[in-house]
């Protein structure tokens, strides 16, 4: 975990994800200041738009990355969310933690950070603002079921190996269609949240869906992980080929009748 926390602390990416094709978009959430990074679809006009959620130690060329894969496979817009702040970032696990648990005890600021990254993708020319949806990673992943819980204005939400707590939506109902991508050995969330989420959901009528991925543990999509289970953290690429395939259905599924991208 230690070695997995300061590779992404060093904010090197995964191998072939290196960013190349964005730039850095400084957008604000009230008097905070934030940067993201957009990706715009080469040539397209009126495309749907993915905001993605950064795993705990900030805005890393891993999320970049990922932004840069989904907007080229799919021909949409994507903006690589920012949830702390311009320049901060964490150093460590111990910084990490103390960054995320801000944001996890104050989940009403944290779906506000998601707000303003989706409200900034939401004015980007060519941008379909009908058409949004949130992804996240670990942190992120949470980040993109609070997005759904307080009814932003997305079509649905992707959440990768994130926390699966229930702290309650903020609105009777939820209307974004969610999609959970997760390790069946990831223990970082018991039986007894997992189980209170499932209510949740389906006690606000949620559209919701849930995949394990065998022998996946946390953080399954990311190759800085290592590839050691018995930590709890470990990368595993049949886990995140398939569950990125997932996604990419569960988009086309969310805007059939985009122009844009092949899968869609």
């Amino acid at each position: 975990m230690l070695k997995y926390s300061l590779i992404l602390a060093l904010g090197l990416g995964a191998a072939g994800l290196a960013p190349a094709a964005g730039v850095d978009l400084d957008y604000k959430d009230g008097s905070t200041k934030l940067q993201g990074y957009l990706v715009k679809a080469a040539g397209k006009d009126k495309v749907p738009g993915v905001v993605i959620v950064h795993q705990w130690m900030g805005l890393t060329d891993y999320e970049k990355g990922r932004a840069e894969q989904l907007s080229k496979e799919l021909g949409v817009t994507v903006l690589a969310a920012d949830i702390y702040g311009k320049g901060v970032r964490a150093t460590d696990m111990k910084s990490a933690g103390e960054l995320s648990g801000k944001y996890k005890a104050n989940r009403p600021l944290y779906r506000q950070r998601v707000k303003a990254a989706v409200d900034a993708l939401a004015k980007q020319d060519g941008v379909d603002a009908s058409k949004l949806a949130v992804i996240g990673y670990c942190f992120g992943g949470t980040g993109a079921l609070e997005a759904a819980r307080a009814n932003l204005p997305v079509k649905g939400v992707v959440c990768f190996h994130g926390a699966l707590d229930s702290p309650g939506p903020d609105k009777d109902g939820i209307q974004a269609k969610i999609l959970i991508l997760h390790g069946a050995m990831d223990k970082f969330s018991s039986p007894e949240q997992i189980a209170a989420m499932k209510q949740e959901f389906d006690d606000a009528k949620a559209d919701w869906q849930m995949t394990l991925y065998s022998g996946a543990v946390h953080a399954f999509t990311q190759p800085m992980a290592g590839n050691d289970p018995s930590t709890g953290i470990a990368y595993n690429a049949s886990a995140d080929k398939r569950s990125w395939q997932a996604m990419k259905d569960f988009l086309g599924e969310l805007f059939p009748s985009a122009s844009a991208g092949q899968a869609l």
